[in-house]
């Protein structure tokens, strides 16, 4: 029941977000003694706004991956505590250590998202 819960928030937002990138693929109008110039401004606003989508939707999944794994491992540990409150201090430790790597994935996915911006 829960994944179907999860499948389900991680399609909405895959939606969402196709949804909110529809304005950045509309193509403007121009005048047609304009028309060569168009066609180059058409062709980079098409690879700006490719960027754009990519980067939205990349940046959504590790957020939303990132968030679903957190909360998943400190469900994992709360549990772990409440079986055995005598290992309060392992399992604590454990956690964090496992938070801050899902963390660094999410960062590195900025950063590559960053790059995609501003490199490519």
């Amino acid at each position: 029941m829960k994944q179907r819960k999860v499948c389900a928030m991680l399609l909405l937002t895959f939606l969402l977000s196709a949804l909110l990138a529809v304005p950045a693929l509309a193509a403007p109008v121009a005048a047609p003694d304009m028309a060569p110039v168009a066609a180059a401004a058409q062709g980079e606003g098409q690879i700006v706004s490719g960027k754009a989508v990519a980067c939205g939707i990349a940046i959504g999944l590790a957020a939303a991956g990132g968030a679903v794994a957190m909360g998943v491992a400190v469900a994992k540990a709360n549990g772990s505590i409440a079986r055995q409150p005598e290992a309060v201090g392992d399992i604590r430790s454990t956690l964090m250590l496992g938070l801050v790597f899902i963390e660094t994935a999410i960062i590195y996915a900025l950063l590559v998202v960053i790059l995609i911006i501003f490199v490519l």
